[in-house]
């Protein structure tokens, strides 16, 4: 017990750390299980999917002033009802992508060799991103046009594809399209939101016939760890990235993946 206890913790801070940041999540947690023997057996996959959700009401506590603002403020003001439209756009793509072709991703992409691989290319695209020379013209998250929602939103089906990142995919696309920076990664934020939960409902679904007492447990402190850590996370990210972009985040990629590379060519 106490051995699961200390794997859920850790996955948990694996999961807050790397959500919201552009260097993917599952791949984290894919590598974790890979070398590290933290997420094997189809009860440490499943969690590894339901801990998401400590991280998304982390969101939501950070900035519910502002989601609360918009929900309320749907009812009479169009820009706020825009917004909602907007996002649920954005989240449009990844259900019907998902539907189509989950099984097949799940399937065949889901391993090391691909993490690896797509860590170190997306790294690169970090790194080309944050040299361009770019004249942002939206700076508010909440007001982006309707067609840059969509087109996010299809940007982030690239992250089914685990090691591209469901952030980083959003961000890259956000600024692409005209984003400030911290916008970019703000709208990263609240399209997670729909996102992941529809993850989490999913998979709870599928896997509620595994969780007893114990489960349920560990499951729980899976969830608050990654609820702090994504706090902590998400409001350091956001300063760091309007200051210094995202050097930092490509090269952590990029050294992740080559060790990852080098490990799977030694055999382990």
């Amino acid at each position: 017990m106490m051995a699961d206890a200390i794997r859920a913790v850790i996955l948990g801070i694996i999961e807050g750390v790397t959500e919201f940041l552009p260097v993917s999540s599952t791949g984290h947690l894919l590598l974790a299980e890979r070398f590290f023997d933290l997420g094997e057996g189809e009860y440490w996959k499943s969690f590894a999917i339901l801990i998401q959700l400590g991280a998304i009401l982390a969101i939501v506590a950070l900035y519910f002033t502002k989601l609360w603002r918009v929900a309320v403020g749907s009812l009479t003001n169009p820009d706020d009802r825009r917004f909602i439209v907007g996002v649920l756009v954005a989240f449009l793509p990844a259900v019907v992508i998902g539907l189509i072709a989950g099984k097949f991703i799940k399937g065949y992409l889901f391993n090391p060799w691909v993490v690896c691989f797509t860590l170190i290319v997306g790294g690169a695209v970090l790194l080309w991103v944050d040299q361009l020379d770019l004249k942002p013209r939206e700076h508010d998250a909440t007001r982006f046009p309707l067609l840059m929602y969509f087109w996010i939103g299809l940007a982030q089906c690239a992250a089914m594809i685990p090691g591209v990142s469901r952030s980083g995919a959003s961000i890259v696309a956000a600024m692409l399209l005209g984003s400030d920076k911290r916008a970019a990664a703000e709208f990263s934020f609240f399209l997670a939101i729909p996102t992941m939960v529809g993850a989490f409902a999913y998979d709870f679904y599928k896997s509620h016939g595994e969780m007893t007492t114990g489960n349920l447990g560990i499951l729980a402190i899976g969830f608050v760890v990654s609820f702090i850590t994504a706090m902590i996370v998400v409001k350091t990210f956001l300063t760091y990235v309007t200051r210094h972009g995202f050097v930092l985040f490509a090269w952590w990629r990029v050294i992740v993946g080559t060790l990852g590379l080098i490990a799977l060519a030694m055999g382990r």
